[in-house]
């Protein structure tokens, strides 16, 4: 038991230095290609960070463990909105970009209402895999048409980096992401097996705490360089992914039926707290505010009301 609490803690000092590293390689690129910040919040740092949740939930489904799968994808789109913009707007109020709540944020819903139709009978299976990869790549296409010219006025202030530099240091963070989640998600999920807790429990809690941390350190280390745009772009694009591309595997490589409490507990938590995030985005561009410190807080005890119920039903069920 000694070596994984010792893996644990690597992988957070790898993950913080990855996040560091990854978003300056990513604000450089942006600038110098002329690119907004607000698209690569949206594509290279929110796949670089979701990258860990759809290797981890392909493994799963190839096990033939899709409630592993889907509890990571669930728990880790409550960890993106509920603790990481949580945590970041208790950092600094955030302002979110006008043109996220024209595509970005109704794309949001749309991808979380679908997956709620889709868990609804409590079966994921080849037809719901389809639907998903069909939505991914109408939204991908939609996306990239949006933003293929240049969008000046979102085009922010990024330090001074060589391409060649930005690039490595591109590579390197989301290099250091990676393995970093997936060391604290190993070593995690060892002590987890040990304890007998269920495989979707184990998804929703540590593998989706593991593979969300660089979701976490990454908007943290946004707000702080004042790159506000990536920050909420990175986790729009996560939980966006985290759905189309994640669920899917269970669909095509384990299909099946799923435990009741990942739609009735967990996904209805999910949809609640998107509805919120959507509400507080449309607030902040047509009222002029921010999404305060007072709504990060909101987002953190919501989270904290879900993770209460899910461990004493937990412990109710297994006697832990």
């Amino acid at each position: 038991m000694l070596v994984e609490p010792i893996i644990i803690v690597l992988g957070f000092i790898g993950l913080i230095w990855g996040a560091d590293k990854f978003v300056l390689g990513a604000s450089s690129l942006a600038r110098s290609l002329g690119v907004s910040q607000l698209m690569i919040g949206l594509t290279i740092v929110a796949f670089g960070t979701s990258a860990p949740e759809i290797f981890s939930s392909a493994f799963s489904a190839w096990q033939g463990k899709p409630d592993l799968a889907i509890g990571n994808a669930l728990g880790s789109n409550l960890f993106n909105i509920g603790v990481a913009l949580g945590v970041a707007a208790a950092v600094r109020p955030l302002q979110p970009a006008k043109s996220l709540i024209n595509k970005e944020i109704p794309a949001l819903l749309l991808v979380t209402l679908a997956t709620g139709a889709m868990l609804s009978d409590l079966y994921v299976g080849f037809f719901d895999a389809i639907v998903l990869i069909l939505l991914t790549a109408y939204l991908g296409y939609r996306l990239f048409r949006k933003h293929m010219r240049r969008e000046d006025s979102e085009i922010q202030q990024a330090e001074e980096l060589p391409s060649w530099r930005a690039a490595a240091y591109l590579t390197l963070g989301l290099a250091l992401l990676i393995l970093s989640a997936e060391a604290l998600v190993q070593a995690a999920s060892s002590i987890a097996l040990k304890l007998e807790v269920s495989t979707a429990v184990i998804g929703l809690t540590i593998i989706a705490l593991g593979t969300s941390l660089p979701e976490l350190a990454a908007s943290i280390t946004c707000v702080l360089k004042g790159h506000q745009d990536l920050a909420i772009g990175n986790i729009v694009g996560s939980n966006i992914l985290n759905l189309l591309v994640v669920l899917p595997f269970p669909g095509l490589l384990s299909p099946g039926s799923i435990e009741k409490e990942l739609f009735y507990r967990d996904f209805i938590s999910v949809l609640l707290l998107t509805l919120l995030l959507a509400h507080f985005c449309y607030r902040s561009v047509k009222g002029n505010y921010s999404i305060s410190r007072f709504s990060g807080a909101i987002f953190l005890l919501i989270y904290c009301g879900w993770f209460t119920v899910m461990v004493l039903q937990v412990r109710h069920t297994t006697g832990i």
